[in-house]
């Protein structure tokens, strides 16, 4: 693992990847690049080049030889704290009913996996952290969604119809697509060659620049609007107390040192975008989960750097 002791070494690792947000969001903003090159680029990015690249890197991975337990209670012990803290506020200081207080949850312990998460995570630790990584992602995304659809459909009952969407929505994701074939790859010493590794070479290689430009363009539409405290606190728990706790447990429980890195940058990364999508599918909090998409990732250029300098020194 790299040691990441100056801050020569983590501008080295920052700048080039929110380099490539601002060159995004540039772009946007003086019209360079239209919202609907937007919306096709972030379409290519998670249907495409994204699980190209998790289905090489998991097809072609050396996996541990035991499940580190500590690797996901660390983690998701850390998600689900902010996620209850979360609500707690949004409910008694911002008065918010349930349905809203649990998109706050959400907001604050869903982080942005796939425009941010990978393309820095993988420049901090390379090869060696991919493994981890993608193996988080795998759970990630359903363990979250869950816990969430659960809350937010408990108060009426959880109907039929939500398992079926929700299961859909779980089978048909294309990262988690990616997961499963490159799962499957791996179970069978499966290996592209030729010219399909060629391909799927180059596919993966664009995964990272335009994630990272895409969420740029993005930015610009989200932007922050309304009450600016509740995206405030979620960025803060977002950012701050979910990878201190995440860094607390990690020394407190068994796992690989590149791996107990992995789970706090993982923690560190700004709000996710599911967390706007969820909103907009309830019609509650889309303004807050915007502002907090856009200022958890601004606000991400200094808290990323400080979780690398804390990291390279412990």
């Amino acid at each position: 693992m790299p040691m990441l002791s100056t801050i020569a070494d983590i501008a080295v690792i920052v700048l080039p990847v929110f380099g490539m947000v601002a060159i995004g969001y540039g772009a946007a903003r003086v019209g360079l690049v239209s919202e609907k090159a937007s919306d096709g680029l972030a379409e290519y990015v998670f249907n495409l080049a994204l699980p190209v690249l998790i289905f090489r890197t998991l097809s072609e991975a050396k996996l541990p030889q035991a499940q580190p337990w500590g690797y996901w209670i660390a983690y998701f012990a850390g998600a689900f704290l902010v996620f209850g803290l979360a609500m707690l506020i949004a409910r008694r200081l911002f008065h918010r009913g349930h349905q809203e207080s649990v998109i706050h949850g959400f907001a604050a312990g869903q982080a942005n996996t796939v425009f941010v998460g990978v393309p820095l995570i993988l420049k901090a630790y390379g090869e060696a952290g991919a493994v981890p990584l993608f193996l988080l992602i795998a759970i990630h995304l359903p363990i979250m969604m869950v816990a969430a659809t659960v809350l937010l459909e408990g108060g009426a009952g959880f109907s039929r119809a939500t398992i079926v969407r929700l299961a859909k929505l779980l089978a048909l994701n294309p990262i988690l697509v990616g997961i499963y074939a490159g799962g499957i790859a791996q179970v069978f010493g499966i290996h592209a060659a030729g010219i399909p590794r060629q391909l799927v070479d180059l596919l993966s290689a664009s995964a990272t620049p335009c994630a990272l430009v895409a969420l740029g363009l993005s930015l610009r539409h989200y932007g922050v609007t309304g009450d600016v405290r509740p995206p405030v606190v979620i960025t803060f728990l977002k950012l701050m107390v979910h990878p201190a706790a995440v860094f607390l447990l990690t020394r407190i429980l068994p796992m690989p040192p590149v791996w107990a890195g992995v789970a706090v940058l993982f923690a560190a990364m700004p709000s996710g975008i599911n967390g706007y999508l969820l909103a907009q599918r309830y019609g509650v909090a889309v303004s807050t989960t915007t502002s907090a998409v856009s200022l958890s990732t601004a606000c991400a250029v200094v808290t990323v750097a400080f979780w690398l300098l804390v990291l390279g020194v412990g």
